[in-house]
């Protein structure tokens, strides 16, 4: 079976492509394979480059094994949102580079995210639960809390507004913009720049501007955990 995900360490840089060859689905294996990726990351010491397939991040969860219910529902969710939570509080520089669309639980992994590098274009960033019916789960707010700014907090969790990526960065979901064609070569170089940088220092500052969020991140994965037992029937 073809890995969803390749890893390739050069420079200090672990560059992981997420390439399903469609949406980029969170599905249960794309998160297993994900989390594979980090933990090699964090054996190999490596400033973490993340990044898509052409026009998509991720468009967020499996909607299959969402609608099919049950524990592997269950088992999604949670895997997806302790990702969202490690790559949080991961003691490594993270970059992720965003090629295009990022929605839903894809959006929520780029908030988590040290450094959010996007491309121009007809693409769509945001939370868009509430559109369809679902509450925002209490992991996802915190971590759009943590980076959206305080105009766009409420219409981006509350209204479910969709962004595009010029928009993305004036909210928060990005941190820049660039045309396509530069989007390796920019985050390459925003990856060596941050390899260069004293990694101990580093990672107890990013605790110490993070230690609010990361301090509230376990109880809200507990949170979660019950209200999508209460969303899927099984409490």
């Amino acid at each position: 079976m073809d890995k969803l995900i390749s890893y390739q360490l050069s420079e200090g840089i672990a560059t992981i492509v997420l390439d399903d060859g469609k949406a980029n689905v969170m599905s249960e294996r794309m998160i297993l394979e994900l989390g594979h990726a980090l933990d090699q990351a964090e054996q190999d010491n490596a400033v973490v480059l993340l990044t898509g397939r052409t026009g998509v991040f991720s468009a967020g969860f499996d909607l299959g094994t969402l609608r099919a219910g049950g524990e592997s529902a269950l088992r999604m969710l949670n895997s997806g949102f302790a990702l969202a939570a490690r790559l949080a509080e991961l003691p490594l520089p993270v970059i992720i580079a965003s090629n295009g669309h990022a929605l839903a639980m894809g959006a929520f992994l780029v908030l988590a995210a040290d450094l959010r590098i996007g491309v121009s274009g007809d693409y769509k960033l945001g939370a868009n639960e509430v559109a369809i019916g679902l509450p925002v789960p209490y992991c996802a707010v915190e971590l759009c809390r943590m980076r959206l700014t305080p105009a766009c907090f409420q219409r981006g969790v509350l209204q479910a507004e969709i962004f595009n990526p010029v928009d993305a960065v004036q909210a928060g979901f990005l941190d820049r913009v660039v045309e396509a064609h530069a989007l390796a070569d920019t985050a390459r170089t925003a990856a060596r720049h941050l390899a260069q940088l004293d990694r101990r220092s580093y990672v107890e500052t990013k605790k110490r501007l993070r230690h609010s969020v990361l301090q509230t991140l376990p109880t809200a994965l507990e949170q979660d955990d019950a209200s999508f037992r209460q969303i899927l029937g099984l409490s």
